[in-house]
């Protein structure tokens, strides 16, 4: 049935905006220097023919969504053409309906179809793009389209998800597990998210090139006013959270790094700790084991773990590793894998325990995930992709709503704190780390309350522009 808030895509633009890092950041067996991100505007008319524009923003992280040995250059050119492939796309996709409904059939009907093509056109010696990647380009759009519709409503999108907007309930969107007695008819995304939390505790990431204590200094590191040393940020941001990144294929280096962080957490009354391996383990043992000797020989540390996050390769349909063992000694956390719900509930039945959302990877696909995850008892996390500018709005938006296990992970204020200069301004609670929170009390307004308006930035001239 249509509702006359239904709206329709009828334009799109697209800017690169490029980052470079004040400090390199270790993503599994890669090294990221610099990203770009992709900052989207699109057009929608509602069935009564009012207008309104949205913005939405993502990195196109080329080492988190693409791991491989192409040469960064090649993998960051066809995330960026494939992101103007999707500019054209979204304006050509004859579909009107509620946020949650577009995204859904664009990413079910046009996506899949455009990424075959994109990938058939590439030499024969060249990999494909990765469905991950084109999630990720994606997601700038979907975010930008949540956007626009409570521009339109001139209301919070939160807002917006039920009965009231919506003419399809999840039951056309989700299938629960055949043994439980779970439906989702009649239930909308709005019946599992909280009122919004207007302060998060901040997980900072200690990524596997940081810099511990003194030693370890060279003095080639950049002297902008912020903190190098780990101790330094925890005292500056009076930090309470630190995820530490590991190598999962150096038992040994793996190890000791936890030991390390440990110690200076302890120290400085830090209170959790989570172990990220970026998909580099194949085998349960070798989680197990690290985990099996901190109980033994640091109960303490191994206390501070509050979970673990995605050990194993992401493509869970080519390896089906059964991780109970894991998720028997700490809560196991989705990250690469959750695609969507169907990857969420393959997780399950292997044995993970929670799923770790990204914005990037659509704020549609989070919502119907977090949906999922939350009706079959699974745990929450709001993940970052080293989220700056306009993408860290969304981002913890998301995690304010959802019901995380504790906070949300935010880290752009490590790696690019400049970049977000403009957008700090208006938001400084969510670029600045104070007492280990973020604030997101200057986050108001409809949509995603960017108070863009307010935001000083001079944007880039435009990459594609399509439609009306």
């Amino acid at each position: 049935m249509l509702k006359p808030t239904d709206i329709r895509v009828i334009g799109a633009r697209l800017h690169f905006l490029p980052i470079r890092m004040r400090l390199p950041l270790k993503f599994g067996t890669e090294t990221v220097t610099e990203v770009t991100c992709a900052r989207v505007c699109v057009r929608v008319r509602d069935l009564g023919g009012g207008i309104a524009e949205g913005w939405g923003e993502t990195p196109l992280s080329v080492q988190w969504v693409w791991p491989s040995p192409l040469p960064y250059a090649d993998r960051h050119e066809r995330l960026k053409q494939f992101c103007t492939v999707l500019a054209k796309a979204w304006t050509e996709f004859d579909c009107s309906g509620h946020p949650i409904e577009i995204g859904y059939d664009f990413q079910e009907q046009v996506l899949p179809g455009l990424l075959k093509k994109a990938n058939g056109q590439v030499a024969q010696n060249s990999e494909p793009l990765p469905w991950l990647g084109a999630l990720v380009c994606d997601s700038a759009f979907d975010l930008a389209v949540h956007d626009a519709f409570g521009q339109l409503l001139r209301r919070d999108v939160y807002e917006t998800y039920g009965r009231e907007f919506m003419s399809r309930d999840l039951a056309c969107f989700l299938t629960p597990t055949s043994e439980t007695n779970i439906s989702f008819a009649g239930r909308y995304a709005s019946d599992f998210l909280g009122p919004r939390k207007e302060r998060l505790p901040a997980w900072h990431l200690v990524g596997g090139l940081d810099l511990l204590d003194a030693s370890e200094l060279t003095g080639q590191e950049p002297n902008d006013g912020h903190p190098i040393l780990l101790a330094d940020w925890i005292r500056r941001d009076g930090l309470k959270c630190l995820k530490v990144k590991l190598r999962g294929n150096d038992a040994a280096w793996d190890y000791e790094r936890v030991v390390r962080v440990g110690r200076i957490a302890i120290a400085r009354d830090v209170d959790w700790l989570t172990a990220d391996f970026n998909c580099t383990v194949r085998d349960p043992a070798y989680v197990n084991e690290l985990l099996d000797q901190l109980q033994d020989e640091y109960p303490r540390i191994y206390g501070m773990i509050l979970y673990v996050e995605q050990p194993f390769p992401y493509d869970l349909d080519r390896h089906r590793i059964d991780t109970h063992s894991v998720s028997a000694r700490k809560p196991l956390f989705l990250d690469e894998s959750a695609h969507d719900w169907r990857f969420v509930k393959l997780g399950r039945e292997l044995g993970w325990s929670g799923v770790a959302l990204k914005t990037c990877k659509t704020q549609t696909g989070a919502l119907l995930s977090c949906c999922w995850a939350k009706a079959h008892g699974m745990t929450l996390m709001v993940q970052d992709l080293t989220n700056p500018m306009l993408a860290q709005i969304p981002h913890v938006l998301l995690a304010a709503h959802v019901g995380t296990i504790m906070g949300v992970e935010t880290n752009a204020m490590q790696f690019c704190p400049e970049a977000s200069r403009p957008e700090a301004a208006v938001h400084p609670g969510i670029y600045q780390r104070r007492n280990g929170q973020l604030d997101l009390s200057s986050v108001r307004g409809p949509g995603f309350g960017y108070r863009l308006s307010e935001i000083q930035r001079e944007l880039p001239l435009v990459a594609a522009e399509f439609g009306n």
